[in-house]
């Protein structure tokens, strides 16, 4: 990724936030209801696209996620069980109710998947980890947002490859079942095996 791209990024996201703390503080300073779910979803859009498909590779698309996963999300972002260099800061712009009007808005909207490139052999070797190591907890392919495990069926790849990169280097903590599922992945197929997922849940419609 170019510098130029992540000075972009930053300059969009730091953006959002001062918009987001200082939209807070306006409706609280004033005694106004808090702002309508749509107001606070459009400042999302910078990283994550208008109704929550994103077009940049390295945001996630938030489109249809569960209310439970977005809430159990912003909250983990908010108190620094999930880390991470700008989302940790923009949650904390965002109330209980807001961050509530939010989930309920982006688990109704249409997610939006962009054409990737991937090789064949690739996303069959990762269809059949898929099957064998995280069915049970993404299921129809990564599509559904019923698990309350987040959407990982036609997400940018390179989300999904910073995502595993924080997981296998300590970074971001992993259940003890997943820790144990990539650790054999790991263990029949290498660095591989990873690819291949994500070769594969980027392939998906």
């Amino acid at each position: 990724m170019s510098t130029k791209y992540l000075i972009i990024v930053l300059i969009i996201t730091l953006g959002l936030f001062f918009f987001s703390s200082a939209l807070s503080k306006v409706y609280a300073d004033t005694g106004v209801k808090t702002p309508s779910a749509i107001m606070l979803a459009n400042t999302c859009a910078g990283c994550h696209g208008v109704n929550g498909s994103s077009f940049g590779p390295s945001s996630p698309t938030i489109a249809g996620m569960s209310k439970a996963y977005f809430i159990e999300t912003m909250e983990a972002y908010q108190s620094g069980e999930r880390p991470s260099t700008i989302m940790t800061r923009i949650a904390k712009g965002y109330s209980k109710k807001e961050i509530e009007l939010m989930a309920d808005f982006f688990s109704k909207q249409a997610i939006v998947r962009h054409t990737q490139t991937y090789d064949a052999k690739a996303v069959k070797l990762g269809n059949k980890l898929h099957k064998k190591y995280c069915k049970k907890c993404h299921e129809d392919n990564g599509a559904s947002a019923n698990d309350d495990a987040g959407i990982l069926a036609g997400q940018w790849q390179p989300f999904l490859r910073f995502t595993m990169e924080d997981y296998t280097s300590g970074k971001r903590p992993m259940l003890e079942k997943k820790q144990e599922r990539v650790k054999k992945i790991f263990e029949e197929h290498g660095q591989t095996g990873i690819d291949a997922l994500i070769q594969f849940y980027g392939s998906q419609k």
